[in-house]
């Protein structure tokens, strides 16, 4: 069964980092394309950032300079580094690994105080 796992959420003040892990199990992200997304109380979910296979990425504009997406062939992990954390960035992150089916994790909650 394909799992994805979400880690590395927590509280924060405002402009400090956090690295968020997502790790995957039966799937290779190698043949994925992963994306992070958010979803802050009362909002939709939103798009964060994306990286493919080949190591190819894009970013919402809202996190654009402050984010990092990056893959780990070898750890099967994609990671999201925070930095400059704003109050506006709290939400619970998941990650998701789209190839021919579109598998999600289960969160993992960014608390930003300001």
């Amino acid at each position: 069964q394909v799992q994805l796992v979400e880690s590395g959420g927590g509280l924060v003040q405002a402009g400090w980092s956090l690295r968020l892990s997502c790790a995957a199990s039966v799937i290779s992200f190698s043949l994925y394309t992963v994306q992070w997304h958010r979803q802050a109380p009362g909002n939709q979910r939103e798009w964060v950032a994306t990286v493919t296979g080949s190591s190819t990425t894009n970013y919402a504009e809202s996190v654009k300079g402050r984010f990092t997406i990056s893959l780990d062939n070898t750890a099967n992990t994609v990671y999201l580094q925070m930095n400059s954390l704003k109050p506006e960035d709290t939400a619970v992150y998941y990650c998701s690994a789209q190839h021919f089916d579109t598998y999600w994790g289960q969160g993992t909650q960014v608390t930003v105080s300001s």
